[in-house]
């Protein structure tokens, strides 16, 4: 009878133990994500003024453009936490996008190789955005579904694990054509 109470209280001990580990496993896969995800933005951040900049030279009555686009970058920048950050992404997104639109207007501007050259590297920037945020939403569904599930709901909110949130950028917004008014 001992070694049977034994057996179950071991059996029970390596249970808690390959849980805890699975959880900690996923916890920092979520992390991971998150990490390339902001090293893409980082990227994306740093390109910005670049573009504005270029833009700068052809369009120079697009200045309320250009301030809206610096403010949307610096609140993306100091974003913080998932909703706030695809938020201020969104925003951020919508300004590049009237961007673009605008410097449809400058033939010369199109044809400038150092405006092609930044809208190519921003196009693989968002590419990687893009994965990076499919990884990470990835990694969020299976903690969420590990913490969800049974027997991790009955011990996981005791043991420090939680639901994490998934990233969303994509909105209603981006899907409508930029408003561009001159």
């Amino acid at each position: 009878m001992f070694l049977i109470l034994l057996a179950v209280i071991v059996f029970a001990a390596f249970g808690a133990v390959m849980l805890y580990n699975s959880l900690v496993r996923k916890r920092n896969l979520v992390k991971e994500g998150w990490s390339g995800i902001d090293v893409q933005l980082k990227r994306r951040y740093d390109l910005i003024p670049n573009l504005i900049e270029t833009v700068k030279g052809y369009g120079k009555h697009e200045k309320e453009l250009f301030e809206k686009l610096a403010a949307a970058r610096q609140a993306a920048i100091t974003a913080r936490g998932v909703p706030e950050q695809g938020k201020a992404e969104n925003d951020l997104t919508s300004g590049i996008r009237s961007l673009f639109a605008i410097a449809e207007n400058y033939p010369e501007l199109k044809a400038s190789q150092n405006f092609m050259e930044l809208q190519k590297t921003l196009a693989d920037v968002e590419d990687q955005i893009q994965m990076a945020r499919r990884y990470y939403n990835g990694c969020v569904r299976d903690l969420n579904t590990a913490v969800q599930s049974f027997p991790a709901v009955l011990f996981a909110k005791s043991l420090g694990f939680g639901e994490s949130e998934f990233f969303e950028i994509e909105t209603a917004t981006e899907k409508q054509n930029p408003e561009v008014r001159f």
